[in-house]
């Protein structure tokens, strides 16, 4: 990881560290086909109690995790940073497939793309029985 990511993400949990501070709130979530690459980073803008998420913007890549990715991070800074958000939440790890259930796979099932998920909790990452 550059030094200019790490120094970006530290940014990003130094602001979630202080918990919550009020609306609106900046959530960060990334996505990956396993629990050690994140292909996939979704921020999304909650103005209000109950509100649905708006702006959201999404991150994509193939080959790279994302969350050492300086260039991506400088983009979600500057995303969040338009935003001015009063509370940042962000995930301690990838929290599922970058594959979203119902549009890149039947809803209901398995995404046939991410073994690695389909007997995991994505919340805590352990194997479901």
């Amino acid at each position: 990881m550059s030094f200019k990511a790490q120094w970006l993400r530290e940014k990003f949990q130094k602001k979630a560290r202080q918990g919550f501070r009020g609306y609106p709130v900046a959530t960060i979530a990334h996505y990956g086909p396993d629990d050690q690459r994140a292909t996939k980073v979704v921020i999304a803008i909650i103005k209000s109690e109950g509100a649905e998420p708006q702006p959201m913007k999404k991150w994509y890549s193939e080959t790279s995790d994302l969350r050492g990715d300086a260039e991506i991070n400088q983009e979600i800074f500057h995303f969040i940073a338009e935003q001015a958000p009063k509370s940042v939440v962000i995930t301690d790890r990838i929290i599922g497939c970058p594959h979203e259930e119902g549009i890149d796979y039947p809803e209901g099932e398995a995404c046939p793309q991410c073994a690695f998920w389909a007997t995991r909790d994505r919340w805590s990452g352990e194997v479901l029985h």
